[in-house]
């Protein structure tokens, strides 16, 4: 897409605003229509109306999916602060999922979210239909969810990663069913879904049923390469909600090559790269909260700058990002988001880490320095292991051609 299609577009989606409005009425949650504010008076962040409840919601979303680690588990040290940090701002919403750190993101909320009110916070997680196998699983899965968090409810709870695949599954198993009877008993205040798919299967799902809030992969770069934009307008004009993951996509667009980092950096030295794309996924009428992966705490202080207030793109910025994105696509950096769905391998390669590599080269790293990483690694865990089986294949929410890539860095890494 060249930079006049993309203003052409990104123009297009800010004329939605009218129908971001057009929300029909909502059911309000047993006793959460509360407006859920931290009480602090210090500087916060921009909060967005919910629907017609009465409630607001923080625009800054911590998503639980890439805390700090340290000897490859959570460093609850730093990961702590960095909520304290949040909530001081009123970033109360947090996003977690049961395959999250393996499990350890929904414990890590169990011992640090719950030295706040309950009532202080919103917090989302996800039945994970891809790793179930039976009806049983529901509240098996849901069970566990609940003693792993202590939070007693869940306030969004989703259908995790939906795709027509996964629908299907979820329909067969009959978990829509079960989520509503724990709406009932209180133990879900709203649902929703998480999606990872082709608009017209959003659609279908999304007249399904009156979701209160739908996740979407939602940035610039993948507007266009994975139709998130035609995803954003068809909730928009069903009257549902938008929550953004991947507004970075994975980090990717801060890992910019230094083309397309001076381009931002000349508009305005002193913004982040990162503040670029939150603030074009923010800045669109119907996002409801925009998730940010924070895994150190320079990320969560240089969101809160970027939210306290959200300053969405103007014309002239947004033909700066149109520039940049031209720059960056220039260097044809694979478009992985390092969510490892795709893992793990058949064969044991390391899939996002080969992909790393290669984007790293892309982006005017020297080979050679590149090498000394692929050289330590297994050799099990290199690109030179795949065999074309196509496993991830059917995995991967990019649609990446990972067999084709992994088949370019064994011939590029060896």
């Amino acid at each position: 897409m060249d930079r006049r299609e993309f203003i052409k577009d990104t123009l297009t989606v800010a004329a939605l605003a009218p129908l971001a409005r057009m929300a029909g009425a909502a059911e309000k949650g047993k006793g959460d229509d509360m407006d859920k504010k931290a009480n602090y008076t210090g500087t916060q962040v921009t909060r967005r109306p919910y629907r017609n409840t009465g409630m607001t919601m923080p625009l800054l979303g911590f998503g639980l999916m890439r805390l700090p680690q340290k000897d490859g588990k959570v460093d609850y040290a730093i990961a702590e602060a960095m909520v304290a940090k949040a909530m001081a701002a009123g970033c109360n919403y947090f996003d977690t999922a049961y395959m999250y750190h393996g499990g350890e993101s929904e414990r890590f909320v169990g011992n640090v979210l719950t030295k706040y009110p309950r009532e202080s916070y919103y917090l989302t997680s996800k039945m994970p239909i891809a790793m179930m196998n039976s009806a049983d699983d529901n509240e098996r899965i849901f069970k566990e969810q609940l003693e792993r968090t202590k939070a007693g409810y869940f306030d969004f709870y989703f259908l995790h990663w939906l795709n027509a695949a996964h629908w299907e599954k979820a329909q067969s198993f009959g978990t829509l069913e079960f989520m509503k009877r724990m709406q009932a008993e209180g133990r879900i205040r709203r649902l929703g879904f998480s999606f990872h798919g082709e608009p017209e299967t959003l659609e279908k799902i999304a007249k399904f049923h009156p979701w209160d809030l739908v996740q979407i992969q939602l940035n610039y770069l993948d507007w266009e390469l994975c139709r998130s934009g035609e995803q954003y307008e068809v909730l928009t004009r069903l009257g549902i909600p938008v929550s953004v993951m991947e507004p970075l996509k994975g980090g990717t667009l801060v890992r910019l090559t230094p083309e397309a980092k001076a381009v931002f950096e000349k508009a305005n030295p002193k913004a982040s790269v990162a503040s670029w794309g939150l603030r074009f996924a923010a800045g669109l009428p119907n996002i409801q909260v925009v998730l940010s992966g924070m895994s150190a705490m320079e990320h969560i202080e240089d969101n809160l700058r970027t939210f306290s207030p959200l300053v969405p793109l103007s014309d002239a910025e947004r033909k700066t990002m149109a520039e940049a994105l031209a720059a960056y696509r220039k260097s044809g950096a694979v478009p992985c988001t390092g969510c490892r769905y795709c893992s793990p391998c058949p064969m044991g390669v390391d899939i996002p880490r080969n992909l790393a590599l290669l984007n790293q080269v892309k982006g005017g790293l020297p080979l050679f320095h590149a090498k000394l990483v692929y050289d330590a690694m297994k050799e099990k865990e290199r690109a030179l292991s795949c065999v074309s089986c196509g496993a991830c294949l059917k995995k991967c929410p990019q649609q990446i051609r990972i067999p084709d890539f992994m088949a370019q860095i064994a011939k590029n890494f060896a």
